[in-house]
This record gives structure tokens, C-alpha cells and sequence, in this order.
């Protein structure tokens, strides 16, 4: 009891002396406000890092007075899942999971123009997970690895207090000329996606429908699968809960003698990584309501539940589409590209990022998609 006390008024004099006059909110800063705030000011001192922090990927160049390797660059990212946050387990089968994680680090890599080589993998476990489960998990990450030609090459270990954490780090190569950044779109650039948009995000709203209704129907047990209503919605479910880098889009560009001048791939929603290509590359611009490309099934689920589709589009994420901007000059080479679109163009800084609805009106857009930090995700 003594050493209780002891410990509390310790705890005690410590907050009483600290430096902090005040306390902000993470969540008013939002997730890139903190990364900028935690970062401004940092200067990389190794000569062999040519990129850090700000685009989907960091590059290196680690052959400094190899003239045989003087093109070549190493492209690396990573990613962190937490279990609550960015997955529930109540839905999300392991392999499933294992697979995603993968492939949303390659995302990033093709998204630079590279082409993903080696991941490392950690994970945090808690002990209501068995080997078993475990194997599941690594199941889905060999099959991701093997289908796209990844190397699994290391990685952690830990105990957790808190369910399943999950850190991949993926490492890529690209040819220095070859490399797309964020900053490099130009006035009259035209405006592309690939896929579809928010057909994730209704993949998501329907597996959260489904676990309520199971939850109500059978509050104190397991919900037989005839209850629950997945039918002819499958390809929702596939797009949440096992998507695809677009690889195959990189390769066509490659064959078409394209490269576009500013690249990201859709991980929290178009409206979000526009804006991310418009402010690094100081332009503006004017995306089309007409031509985002939407899938029927999402657009139908959507009318049910009553959500509006374009929102969804916009502001929806996990999609993984590559967005990119490309010149004019490419526009005959773009339009035979199966599964691309041209969805608008760059405008000056001065005129914004602006929606063009059907009707001819015009919104700004607003970085609406996920937000690791708002409140309500806590």
C-alpha cells in the first residue's frame, strides 16, 4: 500500500513539473497534419538518402561510384494495421488479412513507378491467437508474395495487450528516371484513376451491416450463415477484403511509352490524394462527376442504404487504384488502356480543386476520407 502511494505521488509531481503549459488534440491536426508537425525541420544527413519523408515511398541510392548501378534506386514503405482500427477480426478472415497487408505495401511501391522486391514482417500477438491462426495469416502473405514475386525476407515478433498489430515494411527498385513523385503535375496535365472508386468502402458498409444484424438477430451466439445476405455482392467483399496493387497498370504504361508526371495510389480516397498532388505540386485542379468510374453493384447497395455513391467515390478509400496525372500529348496513348480513366485535368494553384457536377456546378473538394485520428475513430 505504501509503495502505491509512493508511486501515485511520483506520477503526480511529475505532471506537476512538466513543460507542457497546454494540451493539443491530435485529432486537430488529423493523420498527415501530425506527420508534417512531427517532421518539419528534419534534414537527412546520409548521402545515399535522396527522398524521405512526404511522398508513398522513401528512395535511396546506395551505389554511390558503382557506374554500373548509378541509375538504380531503392524504393521503401510501410504500413501499420491495428486490430479495431483498420480491421475487425469478426468478419475478416486471416488469410484474407495476411494478403491485403502484403499487398497494399506493393500499392505504394507501384504507385513510385517501382516495382516491389523484398517485405520484412512484424507482428504484435495476443494470447488468444494459436499457431493455427498464426499460419493462417502467413498463408495469405506467401500467397500475396508469390503472385507478385516479393521476397519475405524477415522481420518481428511481440507480445500484445491489445489483439493483432501488424507492421510490413516493403522494400522496391526503380531506375532513377523512371520514378514518379507527388510534385511533379503541371497546368493542362490530364487527370486519371484506375478501377473503380468506393467500392471498397461499400464492401465495408456491407460487412457492417451484416455483423449488426447478426448481433440482433442472435445477441448471445453465432448467427447461421443463411441469415446473412451476401448474395450477388461478392465482388464488393473481394474489393475490401482482398484487393490488388495494379501492377498490370504500370506495365501497360510502360508498353505505351507513358510516364506519368505525379502518381499516388487511392488508399484514403480520391478527394484526399488529389489534394495531396495538388498541394505538393502547387496547381489546381477539376475532376468530373460524369466520368468517376462507379460499379453498378456499389452504386445499387449505396440506394439501399441510403448513401450517395459520388460521396463514397470521393471520400471512401481502401480502394488502391492508382491516380496519376499524365501530359496532354499522352491522351491517344491513355484512351486504349483497359480500366483507365480520364476523370478531369490541372488547373492553376488559384483555381482550387474543384468537382464539376453533372449539371455543370461546381464544389471544392474536401479531404473527407479516412482519418486515423479523428475522434471518433478512438
Amino acid at each position: 500500500m505504501h509503495i502505491c502511494k509512493k508511486s501515485r505521488t511520483f506520477a503526480a509531481v511529475i505532471l506537476e513539473n512538466s513543460v507542457y503549459m497546454s494540451r493539443t488534440e491530435i485529432s486537430s491536426l488529423g493523420e498527415f497534419g501530425l506527420i508534417r508537425h512531427l517532421t518539419q525541420g528534419i534534414k537527412t544527413v546520409q548521402p545515399s538518402t535522396q527522398i524521405g519523408i512526404g511522398d508513398d515511398c522513401a528512395v535511396m541510392d546506395f551505389n554511390k561510384g558503382d557506374a554500373s548501378q548509378k541509375d538504380a534506386r531503392v524504393l521503401m514503405t510501410t504500413d501499420l494495421l491495428l486490430e479495431g482500427i483498420h480491421f475487425n477480426l469478426e468478419y475478416v478472415p486471416l488469410k484474407h488479412l495476411g494478403y491485403k497487408a502484403a499487398v497494399v505495401n506493393f500499392s505504394d511501391i507501384y504507385a513510385m513507378n517501382g516495382t516491389p522486391t523484398q517485405i520484412t514482417v512484424s507482428l504484435g500477438i495476443s494470447k488468444r491467437f494459436c499457431i493455427e491462426d498464426l499460419e493462417e495469416l502467413y498463408s495469405g502473405i506467401r500467397l500475396a508474395c508469390e503472385r507478385y514475386g516479393v521476397d519475405l525476407v524477415g522481420g518481428d515478433t511481440s507480445a500484445s495487450m491489445t489483439g493483432l498489430t501488424i507492421s510490413i515494411t516493403c522494400l522496391g527498385t526503380a531506375n532513377a528516371e523512371d520514378i514518379v513523385y507527388r510534385n511533379g503535375a503541371k497546368e493542362h496535365d490530364l487527370i486519371c484513376v484506375t478501377g473503380n472508386l468506393g467500392t471498397a468502402y461499400m464492401g465495408l458498409q456491407l460487412l457492417e451491416r451484416e455483423r449488426l444484424v447478426a448481433q440482433t438477430l442472435n445477441p448471445n451466439g453465432e448467427t447461421p450463415a443463411e441469415a446473412l445476405h451476401f448474395e450477388g455482392k461478392e465482388y464488393l467483399l473481394e474489393r475490401q477484403l482482398k484487393p490488388e496493387a495494379r501492377r498490370d497498370i504500370i506495365e501497360k504504361l510502360r508498353e505505351a511509352g507513358i510516364k506519368p508526371t505525379a502518381m499516388m495510389d487511392i488508399s484514403d480516397g480520391l478527394s484526399s490524394e488529389l489534394l495531396h498532388i495538388c498541394q505538393q505540386s502547387n496547381c489546381g485542379c477539376s475532376i468530373y462527376e460524369d466520368k468517376l468510374p462507379i460499379d453498378y453493384q456499389a452504386a445499387v447497395l449505396a440506394e439501399e442504404m441510403n448513401l450517395n455513391i459520388v460521396t463514397c467515390a470521393l471520400n471512401g478509400g481502401e480502394d488502391y487504384e492508382l491516380l496519376f496525372t499524365c501530359d496532354i500529348n499522352d491522351y491517344e496513348k491513355l484512351v486504349p488502356i483497359d480500366d483507365l480513366y480520364i476523370i478531369g485535368h490541372i488547373t492553376k494553384p488559384e483555381y482550387g480543386a474543384v468537382l464539376v457536377g453533372r449539371n455543370g456546378e461546381e464544389m471544392m473538394l474536401k479531404a473527407q476520407g479516412w482519418n486515423a485520428f479523428e475522434a471518433d475513430n478512438r
